[in-house]
């Protein structure tokens, strides 16, 4: 019998490395019904639903070069809106989980998104099937988020079937766009990282290259955020209450992951962990097309649970209820919720318990497939010639160890082989130079979940240790100190026997032992400290038994000898020592930089700064391993599919729709910049996408605004660092200063605006929380101003989800990336607004830097101190030095006088005041880059005021944009990193 597609070899359920049975992504009698609505022609049918074995090319090089393709697709019938109303009424009464009586929106929806999927599963099992027998090299993608947004529309137009689906739904009695708004976003990511991992894979699939993308599936997601007098309010996610159309269950793939136990060690010297609290994760697959390709990749799932077993029916009928699902709620408590709060020692366990479940599930699948693809003897040398694992951010930090586990405990690979294959499969993209975002966590945790790990890491630290002193010498101890402080892995822990036996801490025969254990706990760390006895004591002995023996010469000799011994070994102690009163944490960023062999930052800026400061010490030992890979977003999604209209004039005056997937023919738009009927048809373009803007607010927040006033946007995750906080002062002052006027002053002096503010601040961080009550506030007061009126609006968007920034961007025509330099790694919103005719300002800092110099300086209005400046001015305020602008401190003193309401800023305000301290004294330069914004917000009026300059302006920042397509970062990905090619389907 024929191998289904992503078939998987069945495993004995005691193997570590284990999933159930074979698999396929169709079902039996439902998909043979699709098949009949999705007809190929006669002549090819019977050859379509065929499935192909899974194949090794290795085994037959000859049928590759005759039969490169898994099946002949060219006369595949393409469906028209007569066969997908049929496809939509099938699964409207077979497959929709709604009653059959009424084809209402959500059930159009629903059988909509089935139909849609059926169509990706033709393409998805060919493309892997593919990829199965050409045993190519495969890049895995492993993040802790994906922020997808709603999957109808893209998908439709991605297969180029958006009109036959809308005239389909027409004759069903629905409009597509009204039954695409049914679908809830998908709840699995929160920020930047999320949306970028999204547009990777949308761009991985568009140019054909062969990648799958590992993650959780979130029960919960991060939160919703509703808003309310009292602030922001976290409710749970509820997108997967009606079901998720575009995902499949695998019940036939899963693997056991384990937490606790114990590690023991085998006759042989092989170690087992055994023991402790073993969960299964279980995946769920969702299809990701690529546009205008047959290529559909994969994105995989997890989610947790255990086995039936392990319900205890016994406490059930004996009434103890909690008891007996404790075990399966703890398991399944582990996807819940994107970033559970980490505030306790349990929230700080899920964390861990999350992270490791996603490096584990995956990387046990991806050897399974690795295994699957070769013959009965495998070379685990060439591991690294298949699989590249990807690690977004330090999440995914524990798929080094784990690689290693797998290979040494379950195949039996020796620590120097398994270390070897790890170092030359892993990769690591950098996302962040803030400190308090390089993960670290607490060895006595880590210690406890994943005992067999800390083993494993502890190597690896030694490893380290030895390679940098290969590298440097012993000569200068005090350089060596500080590289270990900055460069292990381990913080703040004694240095290994090996290490310390090499630069001579211990004496090697010494008459009584000189050094003594001593246990310190401490923070829950058990930290091993050491302590040196006093050899005074024994010399002083030696000195009574033996100094009448000894001339005064050879005494003051012998005394000069124990002198320089006794100075060099306090010298090395004094260097090398632990602090019992701090504790021993893991530096997760430092072992992804030791154990990958690449290391990206994500803009020329970030990139620079991580191998200058965040990791110099690794940078001047392999600065082979460093590179920068700039950020980009798909353009399907974040122009083509969100706004028709502006795309539909770049086509035109571009002469073709090929800049859709070859972004670099945007610059072309530059030839017709001073082009009046471009510029009039740029102006309708964007005012249409306003008169929508202004819709979505009142509907979302009760808020009318004028489509009139200049649209002035920031949306992003709310964070001092991000500074909505400059934002809002700079909008008090502004507001002030309206008051100050009479009515005929301010409208000489001030452009209307519609000032638009969105992002979450994440449940436990109370700054950022208090930022949003501020902007909630504000805006509450000058909205219900008549004097101001439609002059100046504040609104601030519930729940910022991708399908908000959907609609957003295209309407927006001022956009604020106005980070303290040197802080934002990249950022993508800033590429997204940019590409849809948005301007910006911001602060050189993350991917702002070359936006600006994509687009023409002129086209960008820039502020604020540079990067290289900021160490140096909080230096100047610790040292009492700075002194705020008179603006600055007329603004505070206007807000606490109680005009936005009672409730207390002093504790926001008092963050700006002060000389030093994280989160004090101002540390992200709001007050010293006030000025400079205030003076460039007069810019940005002036520039409005003067519609041509303006409608130029946007026009070059689209045409300059062409640069920060993921199709781009991709192509760099591949070539650079991964080293895989494409693998397109005819």
């Amino acid at each position: 019998m024929a191998a289904l597609p992503f078939s998987t070899t069945c495993r004995h359920s005691n193997s570590p490395l284990h999933h159930n049975s074979k698999s396929s992504f169709v079902g039996s009698g439902q998909r043979n019904n699709i098949w009949q609505l999705f007809v190929i022609k006669k002549s090819n049918s019977r050859r379509a639903i065929k499935k192909l074995h899974v194949k090794n090319v290795a085994s037959d090089k000859k049928r590759e070069l005759k039969d490169p393709h898994t099946e002949d697709t060219s006369n595949e019938f393409v469906p028209d809106s007569a066969s997908i109303a049929s496809s939509i009424k099938f699964h409207a009464e077979f497959t929709a989980p709604f009653t059959p009586q009424k084809f209402e929106l959500s059930k159009a929806y629903f059988a909509t998104a089935e139909s849609v999927r059926d169509s990706l599963i033709i393409n998805w099992n060919l493309t892997n099937d593919y990829y199965e027998r050409l045993n190519v090299k495969q890049a895995y993608y492993m993040s802790m988020e994906y922020l997808q947004g709603r999957a109808l529309l893209n998908a439709i137009g991605n297969l180029q079937l958006s009109g036959p689906y809308a005239e389909a739904l027409r004759k069903l009695g629905h409009n597509l766009e009204d039954v695409a708004n049914q679908e809830p976003d998908a709840a699995l990511g929160n920020g930047g990282l999320g949306r970028l991992a999204s547009c990777f894979l949308d761009s991985l699939a568009t140019l054909n290259y062969p990648a799958w993308g590992y993650g959780l599936r979130y029960k919960y997601g991060l939160f919703k955020q509703h808003i309310t007098k009292d602030g922001q309010v976290e409710v749970a996610e509820n997108w997967l209450e009606i079901g998720n159309p575009w995902e499949i269950l695998r019940n036939d793939v899963s693997y056991p992951v384990k937490f606790y136990g114990e590690v023991i060690s085998e006759p042989n010297g092989s170690k087992q962990w055994v023991g402790g609290e073993d969960i299964l994760a279980v995946a769920y697959d969702v299809p990701i097309p690529g546009y205008k390709t047959r290529t559909t990749i994969n994105l995989r799932l997890w989610s947790t649970k255990v086995s039936p077993e392990e319900f205890d029916l016994r406490s059930y009928n004996s009434g103890d209820h909690a008891k007996a699902y404790a075990v399966m709620k703890n398991a399944e408590k582990i996807c819940y919720v994107l970033y559970p709060g980490d505030e306790s020692i349990e929230g700080k366990t899920l964390r861990l318990k999350q992270q490791y479940t996603l490096c584990s599930a995956s990387l046990q699948d991806i050897i399974a497939r690795f295994e699957n693809r070769l013959e009965k003897r495998v070379n685990w040398d060439t591991l690294p010639d298949k699989v590249v694992v990807q690690m977004n951010d330090t999440h995914p930090t524990l798929c080094i160890p784990e690689i290693i586990r797998i290979l040494m405990d379950v195949k039996g690979l020796s620590w120097e082989k398994a270390w070897s294959i790890t170092k030359r499969t892993v990769a690591y993209t950098n996302h962040t130079v803030l400190p308090e975002a390089l993960e670290k966590w607490s060895l006595t945790l880590l210690q406890d979940l994943l005992p067999r790990h800390v083993e494993i890491i502890k190597m690896i630290d030694e490893e380290l240790i030895h390679e940098i002193i290969a590298e440097y010498g012993m000569g200068d101890l005090d350089l060596l100190d500080q590289r270990f402080k900055k460069m292990r892995i381990l913080e703040n822990i004694e240095l290994p026997n090996s290490v310390l036996e090499l630069l001579n801490i211990i004496t090697e025969t010494p008459a009584v032992d000189p050094v003594k254990e001593i246990d310190v706990d401490d923070n829950d760390n058990d930290i091993k400290a050491t302590e040196k006895k006093e050899k005074e004591e024994e010399k002083e002995e030696e000195k009574e038994d033996h100094g009448d023996d000894l001339g005064e010469e050879e005494q003051e000799e012998d005394n000069d000898n124990l002198s320089v011994e006794d100075d060099i070994d306090n010298k090395i102690e004094v260097r090398f020592k632990v602090d019992p009163k701090v504790p021993v944490m893991v530096r997760m960023a430092n072992l992804c930089v030791v154990g990958g062999f690449s290391v990206n930052g994500v803009a020329a800026i970030h990139s620079k700064i991580v191998k200058e400061e965040v990791f110099n010490e690794f940078y001047e030992l392999w600065p082979e391993k460093f590179q920068n890979k700039t950020n980009g977003v798909t353009p399907r999604r974040w122009i083509r599919f969100c706004n028709p209209d502006l795309s539909k004039t770049i086509t035109k005056w571009i002469g073709t729709e090929d800049w859709v997937t070859d972004l670099e023919k945007l610059a072309i738009l530059r030839k017709f910049v001073d082009n009046e009927d471009l510029q009039l048809e740029w102006i309708e373009a964007k005012r249409r996408n306003k008169i929508k803007v202004a819709s979505f607010l009142k509907e979302k927040t009760g808020y009318a605004v004028n489509p009139n006033a200049m649209f002035d946007v920031q949306v992003k995750r709310i964070h001092e660092y991000k500074r909505q906080l400059l934002n809002i002062m700079g909008i008090v002052y502004r507001y002030k200063k309206m008051k100050e006027l009479s009515a005929e002053e301010r409208k000489e002096m001030f452009v209307p605006r519609v000032c638009i503010f969105g992002g979450k601040a994440f449940a436990t961080y109370v700054q950022a929380k208090r930022i949003v009550k501020f902007i909630t506030d504000v805006g509450a007061t000058i909205n219900h101003d008549p004097e101001i009126g439609d002059l100046l609006k504040v609104v601030f968007v519930p729940d910022y989800n991708v399908s908000v920034a959907e609609t957003l961007i295209p309407g927006s025509e001022l956009s604020q990336h106005i980070s303290t330099a040197g802080m934002e790694a990249s950022g993508t919103s800033n590429m997204k607004f940019a590409m849809n005719g948005c301007i910006l300002i911001g602060t050189l800092d993350g991917a702002n830097v070359e936006i600006r110099e994509e687009v023409g300086e002129d086209n960008f209005f820039l502020f604020g101190a540079q990067a290289e400046e900021i160490a140096g001015l909080r230096k100047e305020r610790a040292e009492g030095k700075f002194v705020p602008d008179p603006r600055f401190e007329e603004v505070k003193a206007y807000v606490r006088s109680g005009v936005f309401g009672p409730y207390n800023y002093e504790e926001l305000m008092g963050s700006l005041e002060g000389n030093e301290g994280y989160g004090r004294a101002d540390y992200f330069l709001v007050g010293k880059d006030f000025p400079s914004y205030l003076e460039c917000q007069e810019k940005v009026d002036k520039a409005y005021r003067d519609q041509k300059r303006w409608t130029k302006m946007s026009i070059l920042n689209t045409a300059g944009s062409y640069k920060f397509s993921s199709d781009r970062t991709i192509h760099e990905y591949a070539r650079d990193i991964w080293r895989i090619e494409p693998v397109k389907l005819a």
